[in-house]
């Protein structure tokens, strides 16, 4: 049976691929996966599609990007024992000493400047970055270096949508997804 497949090859759960390549809405030109997370049933396949990769790389923490990295992130925290780091944009409030640095652009141009809390990385730990959707990975870039900032280690980036170049990709290594962008269509 053909499944979705990963950067790495290895396949994933089929079933929440052609879940997410069927359901996935669009308003206005843009993608609802925010919408799909109402569905119950759906966020936890999904959050256990997104931490099956990562089951053997002794994940100490779960990093997401503001905001709909938040739900992803905090459900395959559960899903792997780990805990959850959230990496916030501007004006939000978030105590504490931070890490902090400018992203570049992303998709739409803008350029922000994203920070962790330092004392929830702890050095050495292993931080698994977890998001719905990564068009040019400046987000996802800067998470990393967060994290390394932060004394953590990178475990990896885990989509439910990858959209990257190959060039970021590989700057990103590993990375999995439940779907490639080429494969949605909007409907």
């Amino acid at each position: 049976m053909i499944a979705g497949r990963s950067v790495s090859g290895r396949v994933m759960e089929r079933s929440v691929h052609d879940e997410l390549v069927a359901r996935l809405g669009y308003f206005d030109g843009h993608s609802d996966t925010l919408g799909l997370f109402a569905d119950g049933a759906f966020l936890a396949r999904a959050a256990a599609a997104l931490a099956a990769p990562f089951r053997g790389a002794n994940v100490d923490k779960v990093a997401g990007i503001e905001a709909r990295g938040f739900v992803l992130a905090a459900a395959v925290a559960l899903e792997l024992g780990a805990g959850f780091v959230a990496v916030r944009k501007p004006g939000a409030v978030h105590p504490g000493p931070k890490a902090e640095l400018p992203a570049p652009r992303d998709w739409r141009g803008l350029e922000t400047t994203l920070r962790v809390q330092r004392h929830v990385v702890a050095p050495g730990d292993r931080v698994l970055v977890v998001d719905d959707w990564a068009e040019t990975g400046s987000k996802a870039i800067t998470t990393r270096r967060l994290i390394e900032q932060c004394g953590g280690r990178y475990a990896g980036l885990s989509l439910l949508v990858d959209q990257l170049e190959a060039g970021m990709r590989e700057e990103l290594v590993p990375v999995e997804a439940v779907a490639f962008a080429h494969e949605l269509r909007e409907h």
